[in-house]
């Protein structure tokens, strides 16, 4: 992962650290950087260990490229979607057939609308607002 970083734009930016920094503090920041980058390189390992120790033998037999997310591509899996074909239904549904939905049952609205009664203010409770 290079994150767009080119040697062209490497050097620019050491040469800049070269400046803001000073000849004087630059080991002791170059010595900080390498341990920062030996730090995150341990944690990275650490958390592939614990992954192979909790999945057990099935990590080795991941595809992980697989999972990469920089492999999908939002315009071929929308093309995909839009070509993929509709199958028919595979038995033709008649029209006395019975309904999988139950039965009517009152909204919310129309119970609270039921117990309050028509005509009356909603209830209003001065001390919770």
């Amino acid at each position: 992962m290079s994150f767009g970083l080119t040697f062209d734009k490497l050097l620019i930016i050491l040469v800049i650290a070269l400046f803001l920094i000073g000849p004087d503090r630059l080991p002791g920041y170059a010595a900080q950087l390498a341990r920062l980058v030996k730090t995150l390189r341990g944690f990275a390992d650490g958390a592939k260990e614990r992954m192979r120790e909790e999945m057990g033998p099935e990590f080795d037999e991941v595809d992980w490229r697989k999972l990469d997310p920089r492999q999908y591509d939002p315009r071929r899996i929308i093309r995909e979607a839009l070509v993929d074909e509709v199958l028919p239904p595979t038995k033709p549904v008649s029209p006395n057939a019975p309904t999988a939905t139950p039965k009517y049952r009152e909204s919310a609205y129309e119970q609270r609308q039921r117990k309050l009664g028509k005509g009356r203010p909603a209830p209003f409770d001065a001390e919770s607002t």
